[in-house]
């Protein structure tokens, strides 16, 4: 496939993958829907540095000119995603069911388990949907968080390859020529 050939597929992509970053990470600061909980500046971390917005979306926009910023945009998304992920959303939860305390405690608790030592160590919260229940407020918050940390996952992985191929395609350009009048 000719340079120029390849670019007019690999780059529309990029601006519906970058769309749907920026789309999913814009949705993740309302939790279920809601604005009071980004009003009442309770989100966790990862969802506030909104990595699909500048990481997938507006980078991937840009990868044309500046396939290497798109491609370590991407790459920044799928981590951040990926430790956002794996931490677990923040949300109200009741400390007695984890033994760490006694109330309802804004935190992560997934994540909150794990640092107090193998005795309040829950598995994995995202192979235990019963655990999921833990989390008080927002409203299907774990749901929510999952679902659109691994929707960046997947886009962000799908970035990276895209722009990696942009990456390789131009250094092929250059070397190779455009397939011109061939």
């Amino acid at each position: 496939m000719c340079v120029g050939k390849c670019s007019r597929i690999v780059g529309p992509c990029l601006l519906a993958l970058g769309t749907l970053s920026a789309a999913a990470s814009i949705l993740l600061l309302f939790p279920g829907g809601a604005s009071k909980y980004l009003l009442q500046g309770r989100l966790g971390r990862h969802a506030k540095a909104v990595p699909g917005l500048w990481g997938g979306g507006i980078a991937a926009f840009l990868s044309v000119v500046l396939s290497k910023l798109a491609l370590l945009g991407a790459a920044a998304c799928f981590v951040l995603s990926g430790v956002g992920l794996t931490n677990g959303p923040l949300c109200l939860y009741n400390t007695t069911e984890l033994g760490l305390g006694h109330g309802a405690l804004w935190g992560y608790p997934f994540l909150d388990a794990i640092n107090h030592g193998p005795e309040a160590r829950v598995e994995s919260y995202l192979y235990n949907r019963t655990a999921w229940s833990i989390c008080l407020e927002p409203e299907g918050v774990v749901t929510w968080h999952v679902v659109l940390f691994s929707l960046l996952l997947f886009l962000s992985a799908a970035e990276m390859a895209l722009a990696l191929l942009q990456i390789l395609n131009g250094c092929l350009g250059c070397l190779c020529g455009f397939c011109d009048g061939k």
